[in-house]
């Protein structure tokens, strides 16, 4: 049988080229929620699953119920007493605004979500925060600029001597 001159050609190379092209992409982490001004913080995945730290109730004028959560760094430290907080401990704070219970008049139970709030341990990315990295997002935007610019001055002129961080562990 006689050889074809034609040359040969592969199509295996630039089929795997585009296997690997494909797999690199959905590999590549993807930004679920936008970053905050200032500090860069975003939602954490998954925090919503965290364990509670302390419930909250905020009277007039903003009129919330509160539930502060915390990853496992953060709940250790609560439970073990330690300040300053470790780099790696988040504390995420839910809020709602407060509505009577249709069910039971005297009680008061989540309404509209008001704002998710997160505070990062990194004292090399935050030092001049004290440490900490803030984000306040409504509907999971981060808010703007200026809001976030009242985060640490409040933190640091109330509770300066307690790591900057208001909430208290509910043993």
């Amino acid at each position: 049988m006689p050889s074809d001159p034609r040359p040969r050609r592969s199509i295996a190379l630039p089929l795997a080229g585009a296997a690997l092209s494909a797999l690199l992409v959905a590999a590549a982490p993807v930004a679920t929620t936008p970053a905050s001004p200032i500090y860069g913080v975003t939602l954490p995945d998954g925090y919503r699953d965290w364990r509670l730290i302390a419930p909250a109730l905020e009277d007039a004028p903003l009129d919330e119920l509160r539930a502060v959560l915390g990853n496992d760094l953060a709940v250790k430290a609560y439970r073990d007493g330690t300040l300053p907080f470790p780099d790696g401990a988040v504390l995420v704070k839910l809020a709602w605004k407060r509505t009577r219970s249709p069910a039971f008049e005297p009680a008061t139970v989540p309404g509209r979500a008001t704002t998710v709030q997160v505070m990062v341990k990194d004292s090399r990315r935050y030092p001049e925060s004290g440490g900490w990295g803030f984000g306040r997002f409504i509907d999971g935007a981060p808010v703007d600029e200026a809001q976030h610019q009242t985060c640490f001055a409040c933190h640091e002129a109330r509770v300066r001597n307690h790591d900057f961080v208001f909430t208290r562990y509910a043993r």
